[in-house]
């Protein structure tokens, strides 16, 4: 029996379960190599289908589904993990058992995911101060998936279509990138893009452009000594243990090349250094990817939107991409 690819519901009271119906009722999960499986609360997903409106309809469930949700002739397998009375949440404010829930779904596909019992998990959108709340120590998804897989260093990756860009850090102080960077941990990103290109996109050889810190690569130390002392060396250890990996490219000139097809992946040494192009590109369509975790996982590069959540406007394109994203990176 063909594993599926689990997909986490999210705040319910944020646009998750509504980006989800959506997908369903334009029939962009339609013809997935992989059954998807939601895990979340059958009643929000309900009530969401009442914003379009859509009459949807609650069957039992067969397999690892509590329930099925039927929307006219499409229906979307769901295991119900938490069973909050839907009448009373107000979108854009979730409490403490909104916060419990999302855990919850992230925690057991995790563990489904782990156990060899789904191919893949995708991650709908999370209220990071509702998790806090329900007793979460970790800032997001991705730590809490790291500690959960037993992983000290997985690395972030951003996907479009033309351009996938991996972070040697992420959600740092600008000022504070040039103290934390390190040959060691710029090796290790490289190493473990190279590893996931490997495993999860079937590439022989993975062609990884590694970018400068800083302006036109320094200049010969002009702009500063960071490529010479810390980002060069660690591309030479990765070309002696056999990767494919050049630099340090100038970050004004390489997307232009790269977007054309020069290479596999880019590793960035900032936040914004990488995400300005992708998200330039790939604002609608864009995917969070995690490598590193012995599990796939994808998820949407939105937020929770609580400003428009309810209201049926939000685009449901990144959630879409990201289940697509998962069933090309997912194993047998």
């Amino acid at each position: 029996m063909t594993r599926p690819i689990i997909l986490t519901m999210g705040d319910p009271t944020g646009i998750g379960p509504e980006i989800i119906v959506k997908a369903l009722l334009h029939g962009d999960l339609d013809n997935l190599s992989r059954p998807l499986l939601v895990a979340g609360d059958a009643g929000v997903l309900q009530r969401a289908a009442a914003v379009f409106p859509a009459g949807a309809e609650l069957l039992p469930g067969e397999g690892g589904a509590s329930h099925r949700l039927k929307i006219g002739d499409r229906t979307l397998a769901v295991r119900s993990l938490s069973s909050i009375a839907a009448e009373r949440l107000v979108y854009g404010n979730p409490d403490a058992s909104c916060g419990r829930a999302m855990l919850d779904y992230i925690e057991w596909a995790c563990d489904r995911c782990l156990a060899g019992d789904a191919s893949a998990m995708v991650t709908g959108p999370i209220s990071k101060k509702a998790i806090r709340a329900a007793g979460c120590d970790f800032p997001g998804h991705t730590e809490l998936l790291a500690q959960r897989c037993g992983v000290e260093k997985v690395v972030m990756m951003l996907a479009g279509e033309r351009l996938k860009v991996c972070l040697v850090t992420t959600h740092l102080p600008l000022a504070e990138v040039p103290k934390v960077l390190t040959t060691a941990g710029i090796l290790e990103t490289i190493r473990i893009t190279d590893a996931a290109f490997r495993r999860h996109f079937r590439l022989v050889q993975p062609r990884i452009a590694v970018l400068s810190l800083n302006p036109h690569a320094g200049e010969g130390g002009m702009f500063g000594d960071e490529e010479e002392r810390i980002i060069r060396p660690a591309i030479a250890a990765a070309q002696a243990e056999g990767i494919a990996a050049t630099g340090p490219h100038s970050a004004d000139t390489l997307f232009h090349f790269a977007v054309r097809g020069s290479c596999d992946a880019v590793v960035c040494m900032y936040h914004d250094q990488g995400l300005i192009p992708l998200k330039l590109l790939s604002f609608e369509d864009g995917v969070n990817i995690t490598l590193g975790l012995p599990i796939v996982r994808t998820s949407v590069d939105h937020g929770t939107a609580y400003d428009i959540a309810g209201t049926g406007q939000a685009s449901c394109t990144s959630l879409v991409a990201a289940v697509r994203m998962a069933e090309e990176m997912a194993e047998t």
